[in-house]
């Protein structure tokens, strides 16, 4: 009885045994994965949006294989000749969200989304915000104009055409200054859908443009009412032509005065004249 007791405590220790090297080498297994390493894709330098990638901005660098991002690149002939669309800095890993595709090129081009335009507008310090519209910043657009044809001063206004526009580019700078210092341009680009750039382009035909900067993290479009002249200046309108009608019956103009009339008869034998004077 003795001797069977033993024997199934030797058992049991040696299944205990066999369950305990299996899972520690399986976790070694596992750990060794996880520090294995491959080659990466990383920036050899800071690299700037728009610029093209060539074989000395990019280089291999030993990374874990287990904590790898999606998108990565293992061979640099992968990335070389794509352009930039994520500012990226020295030693960087290269991901496939970070450039362009293999044949979108580089430069502005290559930073345009799919389905959207680059449209530009000539500005100056004024409607540049005091040159503090830059790549990268939101901007409203508003139109001042008179849309009548009499050119009434009353009925000149200012509208809000676009919301929340991105600034692709200032001037020909598509990264903001480093020490966010104004930028004096002529011109500014903006990302916008086509139909907006429709109406970005019909707007600069019709009136003054101005920008109106933005809170990047404001995103509410508040589809403000278009302001006139007249209501900026307080002017009196004219009475709509409905209350004139109305005044006009309750005040009926007056009946004209008739003059009297003097009736005279005259007779002469046996005629009768009459006379009206």
């Amino acid at each position: 009885m003795k001797r069977k007791r033993l024997l199934m405590i030797g058992v049991a220790a040696l299944l205990f045994a066999t369950v305990v090297t299996f899972g520690f080498n399986r976790m070694m297994g596992l750990s060794a994965a996880r520090h294995a390493t491959v080659p990466v894709v990383v920036a050899a330098t800071d690299l700037v949006v728009g610029a093209r990638i060539d074989p000395t901005s990019v280089r291999l660098a030993a990374m874990p294989a287990g904590e790898l991002p999606a998108g990565v690149f293992h061979n640099t002939a992968d990335v070389v000749g794509r352009g930039v669309t994520v500012p990226m800095t020295i030693n960087e890993t290269v991901l496939s969200s970070k450039i362009a595709g293999e044949h979108a090129g580089s430069g502005l081009p290559a930073v345009i989304p799919d389905g959207m335009r680059a449209v530009s507008v000539k500005v100056n310090d004024v409607i540049s915000v005091a040159g503090f519209v830059m790549s990268g910043t939101h901007v409203d657009v508003l139109l001042t104009g008179n849309p009548t044809k009499d050119n009434d001063p009353g009925q000149t206004m200012t509208t809000t055409v676009l919301e929340n526009v991105q600034v692709l580019a200032a001037g020909t700078k598509l990264e903001p200054d480093a020490k966010g210092q104004a930028q004096n341009v002529p011109v500014i680009t903006l990302q916008v859908s086509p139909e907006d750039a429709q109406k970005l382009t019909l707007a600069s035909t019709q009136g003054k443009i101005q920008l109106a900067l933005r809170n990047p993290l404001d995103l509410q479009k508040m589809k403000p009412e278009t302001v006139l002249n007249a209501e900026l200046y307080r002017f009196t309108r004219p009475a709509p032509i409905a209350v004139k009608k109305a005044a006009a019956r309750a005040h009926p103009p007056a009946k004209p005065v008739v003059a009297a009339v003097y009736v005279v008869e005259v007779i002469r034998g046996d005629k009768k004249d009459v006379a009206k004077f």
